[in-house]
Parts: C-alpha cells; structure tokens; sequence
C-alpha cells in the first residue's frame, strides 16, 4: 500500500520524467538563477548607488521571477511539469538562502543583491517575511498544478500566477507615486500597521481582467462570463487583505479556488 501511494506521488511529481535527464534542461534553470541574480544585483546597485527605493526594485525583482522564466522558455522550450515546478521552486530557495545574514556579511555581491529585496520598513523581519511567502506560496501552487492538471485546465493555473506577478508587481510602485487613498493591513509577528492604496488594488484588479480575457479560450461563455465577475475582483480582496509582504499565497489561493468552482460548477 505504501509503495502504491509512493507511486502515485511520484507519477503526479514527474508527470513528464524526460526533463530529469536533460542537461539542456539544467542549463536553463541555472541561466535564470544568474539572470534573477544579475537583476537583483543591479537593483541592489541602484538602491546604493542611485537612491532607487526599495520598494521599486523590490517589484522589479518580483517581475523578473515570472518574466526572466518566461523568456528562458521561449528560447529553450522546456517540459512544464509538476516536477519541472518543484524543481524550479528548490533552485530559487536556495537563491534566498545566498542573502543569509552569514553569507551576506562576508559576500559583497549577495549584500548589494539584498539592498534590492530589504525594505528598512519591513526589518528585522525582511527575510522571515520573505522566505515564508515564497514556501507558502509554493506550498499553495504545486498541489494546485497537480489538481488542475488531473481537472484537464492545467493552463489556468497561469491566471492567479500572471494577476501576481503583473497586478501585484505594480501595485506598490504606483501606490507609491500615486497613490491618495489610503488603508492599513497587519504583517505576521508585528504589531506595526503597514498601508496599501486603492490605487494600487486598481493594478491588481486590471491585471485580473487581463489574464482572465488572455485565456478565454480555456472556458465556456458562462465559464468566462463568471471568471470576469468572480476572479479579479476576489484576488484583488486577497491581496487587500492578506498580511502585510504575505499576499502571494492568499491571491494563489483565492484565484486558484475560484477559478475551480467556475470551472466545476459552470
């Protein structure tokens, strides 16, 4: 019995099990870790350097987690997998692991990467803050992928991944340049109240319509009909009332759970 559960697991993780054996598959996730580093270098420069603030080159990172992927992708298609997703998730884990206080205090290139990531209103809880919402949001996304894959609309998976990455990446900086209206949310192990805008949920929310229209071709008109009401307007509540740097797995749960009742129940 367990060795028949074990396979199970094991046929769900490495659905297309050819990616194992490919150098050129390696390849390409070790380029987009020196890519992901590369940026988080240069931000970490313009912070020092420039006086960017970190809460643009913060998002400029988190930009870069879905777009440097992306484009890899195109150029060196890769088999997309729930094991391909673990994996990835393992490489960029130990990418946070190179801005530990032990390292980064002896590497000068892991210190300046952290200036683009170190918001001075989210210390000392930066990386906790951090590194938690990443395994969270991991945490959420694979067994999502699995369950969607098993489902037959693996592909929507994409929707709260892309209303993260776009909607959630410009909410910040345009909350921070525009943004007029004002409320408060908490943060984990602190009692400090942190502001976000309305100005900056419109971004997410905008972002919701977009992904949504992009995979239209995925649903059936009432499908699409409801994910247009449904899903923007609840990932946009998600991010809006997760906790503060912790929105990632609150919108990949939201999005995830309520693009599987339009889809089950439409």
């Amino acid at each position: 019995m367990v060795e028949e559960r074990f396979g199970i697991v094991a046929t769900a993780l490495f659905d297309h099990s050819s990616w194992v054996e490919s150098p050129m598959f390696w390849l390409a996730e070790l380029l987009k870790m020196a890519l992901l580093g590369g940026i988080a270098y240069g931000g970490g420069l313009l912070v020092q350097h420039r006086g960017w603030k970190v809460n643009y080159t913060r998002k400029i990172n988190f930009f870069a987690l879905y777009l440097v992927p992306m484009l890899v992708d195109q150029l060196q298609p890769a088999a997309h997998s729930t094991g391909t997703t673990v994996v990835r998730a393992v490489f960029f884990m130990l990418l946070m692991l190179f801005f530990i206080r032990p390292v980064r205090e002896r590497l000068v290139l892991a210190s300046t990467m952290f200036l683009s990531y170190d918001r001075p209103e989210d210390r000392p809880h930066t990386m906790f803050w951090l590194t938690t919402q990443l395994l969270a949001g991991y945490a959420v996304l694979i067994p999502m992928r699995v369950l969607f894959l098993k489902l037959g609309f693996a592909e929507l998976v994409f929707i709260p991944i892309l209303v993260h990455g776009i909607g959630d990446g410009l909410a910040e900086p345009v909350g921070v340049r525009f943004g007029k209206h004002k409320y408060s949310c908490r943060a984990l192990l602190s009692t400090r109240r942190y502001t976000r805008s309305l100005e900056g949920s419109s971004c997410v929310f905008m972002a919701g319509l977009i992904a949504v229209v992009s995979f239209h071709a995925s649903f059936t008109a009432p499908q699409f009909v409801g994910a247009l009401l449904v899903v923007p307007i609840s990932i946009t509540l998600a991010e809006a009332f997760s906790p503060h740097t912790w929105d990632t797995p609150y919108m990949f749960l939201v999005g995830g759970g309520t693009l599987l009742g339009i889809m089950k129940l439409l």
